[in-house]
This record gives C-alpha cells, sequence and structure tokens, in this order.
C-alpha cells in the first residue's frame, strides 16, 4: 500500500507512462496493463517477457474492474520489474519508474 510519501513523491516527477483503458472497448483492463507495461519498457507486447502473471493476478484485476462501483474510486498497485503500475477505478493506467 503506498503511503503519503509515496504519492507525493510520484506527483513530484512524471510518469513512465499513462492511459486510459476504454470501459466500453472490445479489450479487457488487463490487455491494457499489460499494453502500458511494455511501453514503459519500450517492448512489443507480443515479444516480451514481463511476466506480469508473476507480479500480479491479470484475472482477478479484471473482475475487480467489471465489478467496480459506479463512482470508480478504487486504487490497485502493484511492482513489476523496475516499475510500479497503479490502476484506478476509472480506468486510469499510470507507470511510473521505482526509484
Amino acid at each position: 500500500m503506498a503511503t503519503a510519501h509515496d504519492d507525493r513523491s510520484r506527483r513530484e516527477r512524471s510518469a513512465a507512462y499513462e492511459t486510459t483503458h476504454d470501459a466500453d472497448g472490445s479489450a479487457a483492463l488487463s490487455e491494457t496493463v499489460i499494453d502500458a507495461v511494455a511501453t514503459a519498457h519500450g517492448v512489443d507486447p507480443t515479444d516480451c517477457d514481463l511476466e506480469l502473471y508473476d507480479a500480479v493476478d491479470l484475472e482477478a484485476l479484471d473482475a475487480l474492474f467489471e465489478r467496480r462501483s459506479s463512482d470508480g474510486h478504487w486504487q490497485f498497485e502493484f511492482s513489476i520489474d523496475d516499475y510500479l503500475v497503479v490502476v484506478t477505478g476509472d480506468g486510469r493506467v499510470t507507470v511510473w519508474e521505482n526509484r
């Protein structure tokens, strides 16, 4: 869980990559997360070995997003390699470099 210090330090620097998931589109949230992490790494998502399944249960993340409340006031964070991935209930996916 992030602390207030972590939140402040993230706001003071730019994200490695940020996007918004299209909740009405055909792609699952996990696909948006995979694309975001791959883009932050500078690799093609189909060619990379990011091992996201070792860092987070992507099916559970999809289920959480599908069952979210209409206000979208939740946040889910996980780390992979040198990045912190933050997913919010409104579909925003931000990838921060861990320093």
